[in-house]
């Protein structure tokens, strides 16, 4: 087997700074990929995710761009062309999930979700396609949610955000195929170090699996899509526990 199916690969994280993008970012440079942090605010947290990359003895870079302003995602991909001349796996992590319910939703809450769980997907997706072309090989893999597929509505604007994800990822696998396969993952609740007894208790208790979800479950999957799978294009993988069918 082998423990590196990255090697001499370049893969991007938007969002790799901070909590799942974190876990996806150092799960790629443990298998050998050199990687491109993205964040926008979690300057900190991206140059120590960067760094412990670094001591897994992949090449790491943390680059700063708001991907809801496509012209700070075209430079950041030129950045990567620049230095590595070569993307083969973009993981699109970043978002923001905030509630909104029908009475308070604002037109300022509805631009900055949009803006950057859907707009900024489709322009990093578009700029990594151009890289990848070039190869004529890629994987992307679009991190949505298991409320892309439900309906939460206290953050309807969030699940709708996420299910134009979902339809974005088919409609990029269709286009870009047959050289670059476009995948989903669709995480359930994901908790972090910290989380309070009874929130554990009670996302154990919501799971078919009896445990809640890990950073490093979506992480896995992602390494799957990105090295593995073939013959799989334009799919939603979703990675709840089973608590979707609860």
């Amino acid at each position: 087997m082998n423990h590196r199916p990255l090697e001499d690969q370049v893969a991007l994280v938007t969002g790799g700074g901070r909590r799942i993008g974190r876990a996806i970012a150092l799960t790629l440079g443990r298998a050998g990929a050199s990687v491109v942090v993205n964040y926008n605010r979690s300057k900190a947290g991206a140059l120590a995710t960067a760094r412990e990359i670094e001591q897994m003895g992949a090449q790491a870079v943390a680059l700063r761009a708001d991907i809801s302003r496509p012209a700070q995602v075209q430079a950041m991909f030129r950045a990567v062309r620049k230095r590595f001349d070569r993307l083969d796996v973009l993981v699109n992590n970043a978002a923001v999930f905030f509630e909104g319910t029908l009475e308070k939703l604002t037109e300022k809450d509805w631009d900055r979700i949009l803006g950057i769980n859907l707009k900024g997907t489709f322009f990093c997706a578009q700029a990594a396609a151009r890289i990848m072309q070039r190869r004529r090989r890629g994987r992307i893999i679009n991190i949505s949610s298991l409320g892309g597929l439900q309906a939460w509505p206290g953050y309807m604007h969030y699940c709708a955000s996420k299910a134009a994800v979902i339809m974005l990822t088919r409609c990029l696998a269709k286009t870009l195929a047959p050289h670059i396969q476009v995948n989903s993952v669709a995480p359930g609740t994901i908790l972090f170090p910290g989380e309070r007894p009874e929130r554990i208790e009670k996302e154990r208790r919501s799971t078919l699996l009896q445990r809640p979800g890990r950073p490093e479950d979506i992480a896995e999957t992602v390494l799957f899509l990105a090295t593995q799978g073939e013959f799989i294009t334009g799919q939603v993988f979703v990675v709840d526990g089973g608590k979707s069918v609860q």
